[in-house]
């Protein structure tokens, strides 16, 4: 009986031993692209500062100026995208980010663009108005794929088929702590506030936009929400690898710990059956 417990036990050490090799290769490889996707995040920071501040200087410098894209939406219909991550063992960074969703979008009509499987399964699971399921996974989603998400939302915006278009996802404030938000992107009335000259004090130029500077501001629009859509992506990503690499090393570290458990249980166990079989010798030899 005792030579059988040590036998499973010894299969039970193997089997963590093979768990903790990947759940360590994961952890590193999670390392490795945090690293890159950090950078890439960091690399469109500056592209979406310069059309932020052109965008609010068009908007200031014409007291006229009138657009679709900063008017409110006369309907109360909204449009969430939704960035979630396409694979799992990432502790709470999906479940965490659907919480967030779901109260957010209380008691209000929306529809969905997810990107990303897990954030796909989820509102088709729930049974969601989903706008589009082309960007299903969020690994393929290119700058290109970013600039036809922010063309199609924009037009359904201007068609008046939403009032409000927000995005959902990740931010990742460090490597321990990664938080879900949500950010406005339609109407764009922040750029027209009180106040909100970016640009320094001083002598101004008069800037002319040809044909006019609405139609600038329209055609800059996009590009700005696509800068947006991708920068959030690769931040989304960020966290994502930021959450796995946290959640691979806990479950290693966990792992150490049942190896040692496992191995001193098998160390009394061989020990006490060698003591056993001492005894049964001892005793045998007495009686002979």
């Amino acid at each position: 009986m005792a030579a059988a417990n040590m036998k499973a036990v010894k299969l039970r050490i193997k089997s963590v031993q093979n768990t903790m090799q990947i759940t360590k290769a994961m952890q590193l490889v999670a390392a490795s692209k945090l690293r890159k996707a950090k950078e890439r995040a960091e690399q469109t920071r500056p592209y979406l500062d310069v059309l932020r501040q052109t965008l609010t200087e068009i908007a200031i410098e014409n007291t006229d100026f009138q657009s679709p894209f900063t008017r409110e939406g006369k309907v109360e219909h909204r449009l969430y995208i939704v960035i979630a991550g396409d694979r799992g063992l990432a502790g709470g960074y999906n479940s965490n980010l659907f919480r967030f969703m779901e109260s957010e979008t209380a008691g209000k009509v929306y529809d969905v663009l997810p990107i990303g499987k897990k954030s796909v399964d989820y509102f088709r699971h729930r049974g969601a108005n989903i706008f589009t399921e082309e960007f299903a996974e969020v690994a393929k989603v290119t700058i290109s794929d970013c600039f036809t998400i922010a063309k199609m939302v924009c037009e359904a915006y201007s068609s008046g088929r939403y009032g409000h278009v927000a995005m959902c996802f990740t931010n990742f404030v460090s490597m321990l702590s990664q938080v879900p938000t949500s950010t406005s992107m339609l109407p764009l009335s922040d750029f027209i506030a009180p106040g909100n000259d970016v640009r320094p004090s001083g002598a101004k130029e008069l800037i002319l936009y040809e044909p006019d500077s609405e139609t600038v501001f329209n055609t800059i629009v996009p590009e700005y929400l696509a800068g947006l859509i991708y920068t959030s992506i690769n931040v989304s990503v960020a966290s994502e690898l930021a959450a796995r690499r946290t959640a691979m090393e806990a479950a290693t570290d966990n792992a150490e710990e049942m190896i040692e458990k496992l191995s001193l249980f098998y160390n009394r166990a061989r020990q006490a059956s060698i003591t056993q079989e001492i005894t049964e010798i001892v005793a045998g030899a007495e009686q002979g």
